[in-house]
Order: C-alpha cells, then structure tokens, then sequence
C-alpha cells in the first residue's frame, strides 16, 4: 500500500487521462503518482502530473481523498506552463511488455462514463 497524489486537470470540457494499455486491456487514469518521502500529497500531485504529462499545474483545491491501497490524494488544477504529453518519467524510459504503454490524452467528460476511466469515484464527480 503506497499513499499517492493526483491532479484532475479540465479545460475546455476536456479532463486529461493518462491512457494505459497492457496485454488484453485498456484504461484509463488520472495523472499521479506516489507521495515520496518529506512530500507532501500537493507536491506528489504536482510532480507526477509534470513527470507523466510534461505540464506544470497549480492546485485549485482538494477534489477528495480516497481509501484505495493506501490514501489517495485527488486534487483539481490547471496548467500553468509546459507541453503536454512531453513527460518523460519512468513510465516512459523503462518500458516492459508487463507495464504496458503510457500516453497522454485529453477525453471529452461526456465521453468519460463510456470508458474505463479508474477511480470511477473521482469520475462520478466529474
């Protein structure tokens, strides 16, 4: 069980997934990743979300925090520089058939409850 953060990023009636493909399935999540140790979830959040999207974000506020194998931090923000979908963490440089495949995409929140969208809480918000 590991604590984690995650950002929930809208624009444009668009929220941005993290599209993960691995042998026999298809899903999605939000950007985010494990709190690390004398970090806070905010920080966690905003470092995950650069590393796997390449943007910079400032958080807006606490979305909710979830029970999940361990505490999940979800918090709504914006993007405030970078270039999206230029991440380059270790999702992207140590790849393996096992992990399956990263990548970045924007999905219409209409579209969202079409798909395989993972916590489904944080998309019943939405």
């Amino acid at each position: 069980m590991r604590n984690r953060g995650a950002t929930v990023i809208i624009e444009n009636d668009r929220v941005a997934l993290i599209k993960r493909t691995k042998p026999h399935i298809t899903y999605y999540v939000f950007p985010g990743g494990g709190i690390e140790s004398g970090e806070t979830p905010e920080e966690a959040a905003i470092r995950e979300t650069f590393e796997e999207l390449g943007v910079h974000v400032q958080i807006k506020r606490q979305l909710k925090v979830l029970e999940q194998n361990g505490r999940q931090y979800y918090y709504l923000a914006d993007i405030i520089g970078g270039t999206f979908g230029a991440g380059t963490g270790e999702e992207y440089t140590q790849t393996s058939v096992q992990r399956g495949t990263y990548e970045p995409i924007w999905v219409n929140i209409e579209d969202l409850p079409t798909l395989d969208v993972r916590p489904k809480e944080i998309v019943e918000i939405l």
